[in-house]
């Protein structure tokens, strides 16, 4: 009987150059999509999916972060004064919706090397990881769908998307065969093996690993014992497939529309479907759409 993950790891230390000069002094993680931060997005999926103790890996000028998830008396006290009741509960559901710890990356050495700086919080016991920079809109959430597949098999197990070849040097990408599992044909693999952006002439599927992943324990040993790569940094990829030398890992084409909010046009994609979904937003936004003159 595998353990409850009850703790999901957010790795927030990077750069976030590409929203440069956005992110000059602003988190990459607290861009706002539409008017919730990206970060918020992952951490609401994550109590959706059942856990309720979030760990944010934060760098250097990542203050921000832990602000807008702490209490904000002042402004609470403003907007209690003028009556805005509305917005007053909006803020207070923001700090008293989990209960976060925060560890530092002093230098951004890879995504390996963020999720190994949790072991102490984390311990010995399966964990989530999930990556502010994947959005994903879904009926069941993305985490909740890896977690049901780690509770029947008790192993690791990374999110997959199909992406088009001329895209999956961009991504780490599985060599893995089919299996059924309660009927879910074509959407649980057992991983193989897995590349970290190969070209796209030898890359052994269009199976790309999204972010999200459900990790066993061991997966610290393996970040351990993997030599550091490009640019010095420690790939999870590369950890993974030291990991996949003793422990089974399985790979899950989700049910679900993925946006990578880390890249500018994807950014902009999310912010507009998004915002065509809201009640409060969605028509008025629609029609402006369709009067812009192209």
């Amino acid at each position: 009987m595998s353990k409850k993950v009850r703790k999901a790891v957010f790795p927030a230390a990077g750069l976030g150059t590409r929203f440069l000069p956005a992110t000059k002094a602003q988190p990459k993680e607290m861009l706002p999509l539409v008017d919730k931060p990206l970060i918020q997005y992952g951490v609401e999926e994550a109590i959706q999916s059942g856990i309720k103790n979030i760990v944010v890996v934060t760098g250097r000028g990542k203050s921000a972060i832990e602000d807008h998830f702490d209490v904000n008396f002042e402004l609470e006290y403003i907007l209690q004064a003028k009556g805005k009741k509305d917005l007053l509960q909006l803020v207070r559901e923001v700090s008293e919706m989990i209960d976060i710890a925060y560890v530092r990356q002093k230098e951004a050495l890879g995504l390996g090397h963020a999720v190994l700086r949790s072991r102490e919080i984390v311990g010995h016991e399966p964990f989530a990881v999930v990556l502010s920079d994947d959005v994903i809109d879904s009926e069941v959430p993305c985490l909740r769908q890896l977690l049901d597949i780690h509770d029947f098999f008790g192993a690791s197990v990374v999110a997959l998307m199909e992406v088009p070849k001329e895209q999956i040097s961009a991504y780490g990408v599985v060599d893995a065969e089919p299996v059924d599992h309660n009927g879910a044909k074509n959407r649980l693999y057992r991983v193989r093996n897995m590349v970290e952006k190969p070209n796209a002439e030898d890359a052994p599927s269009n199976l790309a690993i999204i972010g999200r992943y459900i990790l066993v324990p061991e997966i610290y040993q393996s970040i351990e014992a993997v030599e550091p790569g490009a640019g010095g940094e420690i790939q999870l990829t590369d950890a993974l497939k030291h990991l996949l030398r003793n422990r089974p890992i399985y790979g899950y084409r989700f049910e679900g529309k993925r946006f990578d909010a880390g890249d500018k046009l994807g950014f902009l994609k999310a912010t507009v479907e998004f915002a065509l979904r809201r009640k409060d937003l969605g028509d008025s936004f629609r029609e402006y759409l369709r009067n812009l003159k192209i």
